[in-house]
């Protein structure tokens, strides 16, 4: 594949999940880069290469730079966190907890945590913005996933995904320790 075939289906994968994370169709992101409804389909489907002037409209637009629209690298910005100090905001005297093991601003929030459930706790979530995403990736025991009232079981070694805009609820109802590793998403404030 050549780099403007990459270039293009990069560029159409990203404005198609900027889109969806401000929340706006087609219309309203037409409207507010001033470009057309067409154009912006053929961006997504990757069918068109589209000026540099047209990109960077649709990437004020969206509130993102051309780099993050054409997955350009920055260059590595690496922070290490040791394990001492990841920092624990939930716990309950039975040994269940979650932790913070790193996060920063890409462009939104992005977080990972270590939680442990132990058997019979849970732990309710209230929705988050519109546009957050959590990924859970169980590898310790059963988590019992409630998400606006539909439950799902994630055995260990299995992970979910889910828009967490609406309440959910983690459950440990195994007799052992049920331990995942967590990412949330939480899109910028526009």
């Amino acid at each position: 594949m050549s780099d403007l075939e990459l270039l293009t289906q990069s560029l159409a994968r990203n404005v198609r999940h900027w889109r969806s994370v401000r929340g706006f169709t087609l219309d309203v992101l037409a409207a507010r880069a001033g470009v057309s409804r067409g154009m912006l389909i053929q961006i997504e489907q990757a069918r068109t290469n589209p000026s540099i002037g047209t990109v960077v409209k649709i990437g004020d637009a969206l509130g993102v730079s051309v780099t993050t629209l054409l997955d350009y690298e920055r260059g590595p910005k690496v922070r290490v966190v040791p394990a001492e100090r990841a920092v624990r905001l939930w716990h309950t005297d039975a040994g269940s907890y979650n932790r913070l093991l790193a996060g920063t601003e890409a462009p939104g929030p992005l977080e990972m945590w270590d939680w442990r459930l132990m058997p019979g706790e849970h732990s309710p979530s209230e929705p988050h913005p519109a546009g957050t995403v959590e990924l859970v990736h169980v590898t310790t025991g059963e988590l019992t996933l409630s998400v606006d009232g539909a439950e799902y079981r994630v055995p260990a070694g299995a992970s979910a995904s889910f828009e967490a805009n609406v309440p959910h609820r983690y459950e440990n109802r195994g007799e052992t320790p049920m331990e995942m590793v967590m990412a949330v998403s939480v899109p910028p404030v526009p």
